[in-house]
């Protein structure tokens, strides 16, 4: 059975980024990996909840749970480490619960909103500033996990520090 490892955080924290560097290097140290992206086990656009007539990616009824944990199941029977990314990464207490590591990525409301006013992956113009504010306060409201012991908090302002996280996951010897 394979390690499984959450990366949770905001949009535009550094997750999936976060994620790739470290299956990249694990790969290199000869370990299976891969990185399952939260974005990807999102139900029928059609289905989407709607705020102020625009789809509402930002709630965790946005997800195919059931897609993502058989995903997550099959991953950790292929996988030596799996890693899921997302904004609700650890929405789910009984998915949290079978983390073997939980790592939070934290950036400013300000460091946010400098790097969404940039984001185009979802169309040519930046989201508006209401819809900014909204997944502001989603990620406050269903993407911030309660962090105790349990979680390894990184600054996604800063760059990662691939080996030292994978050192703290005790994957890499110290």
């Amino acid at each position: 059975m394979g390690t499984l490892i959450g990366i949770g955080g905001l949009s535009r924290a550094g997750k999936s980024t976060l994620a790739r560097l470290l299956a990249e290097r694990l790969i290199d140290e000869g370990y299976s990996a891969i990185v399952l992206h939260q974005d990807e086990y999102v139900i029928e656009e059609s289905d989407l909840p709607l705020i102020r007539d625009k789809q509402d990616w930002e709630v965790p009824q946005s997800i195919h749970w059931k897609s993502l944990k058989l995903a997550i199941q099959n991953a950790t029977q292929n996988y030596d480490i799996v890693f899921v990314e997302g904004l609700f990464a650890f929405h789910d207490p009984l998915l949290t619960e079978q983390m073997d590591h939980r790592i939070f990525i934290e950036i400013s409301k300000s460091k946010f909103l400098e790097r969404k006013k940039v984001d185009l992956r979802w169309g040519s113009e930046p989201e508006p500033d209401w819809y900014m504010e909204h997944i502001w306060q989603s990620y406050l409201r269903y993407g911030r996990p309660t962090l105790s012991d349990g979680y390894i908090c990184l600054n996604g302002s800063r760059f990662f520090d691939i080996d030292g996280t994978l050192r703290a996951i005790s994957i890499l010897p110290s």
